[in-house]
């Protein structure tokens, strides 16, 4: 994410002709982008990972691609995606983390984060795999309440929602997907450029 700041400092001051330092800021942006290839990415396993030094993942690293740190073609970023289907989706959800390996200051076991589920289902969109991502968004949606509405976790072992409800994260993403599914100009076409900058 302090690509992803300092990228769209530089965009915003290009787009509206503000004062910065650009120059100074498009070389801390390629060494970030550096750095978090060099110490962020496991080359064994084909994968961006949770933290430096670390062989964890987290959900959040979906969003490489929706953010334009990298193109969602990238092998690198597919294989994001399928490590994280394999770690971190249980019983058909997406967990933010393995609490169990992950000290966040929580107990372990937390339900599913319903966010990262529609993130994951955004990410199979951008790399080709739309059955996928459709069936992912459904049964998404049939886990609404009688209102429509979502909580920020699913207890996959007793299914019903657990955390915050409602919760606005999830209610994000759930028009982000559906936006992603039915529109020709995508939310995450919008949000990535065409061309990653390093």
């Amino acid at each position: 994410m302090a690509w992803v700041a300092i990228d769209r400092a530089i965009k915003t001051a290009e787009a509206f002709g503000l004062d910065g330092r650009l120059e100074d800021w498009r070389v801390l942006r390629r060494t970030i982008h550096a750095d978090v290839w060099a110490n962020g990415f496991d080359k064994e396993r084909s994968c961006f990972i949770q933290a430096y030094g670390e062989t964890t993942l987290d959900a959040s690293l979906l969003l490489l691609a929706q953010v334009g740190f990298v193109e969602p073609t990238d092998p690198a970023y597919v294989g994001t995606v399928e490590a994280i289907e394999q770690e971190l989706l249980v019983d058909g959800f997406v967990q933010r983390y393995q609490t169990q390996k992950t000290d966040d200051g929580l107990p372990p076991g937390e339900g599913a984060f319903l966010a990262c589920s529609f993130w994951l289902a955004d990410a199979y969109a951008m790399i080709g795999r739309d059955e996928d991502a459709r069936r992912l968004f459904e049964r998404l949606l049939a886990i609404r309440n009688d209102l429509g509405l979502l909580a920020e976790e699913y207890d996959t072992k007793i299914g019903r929602f657990a955390g915050n409800f409602p919760q606005a994260f999830s209610h994000i993403g759930l028009i982000n997907t559906a936006s992603n599914l039915t529109h020709h100009k995508k939310p995450y076409e919008q949000r990535a450029t065409s061309k990653v900058r390093a």
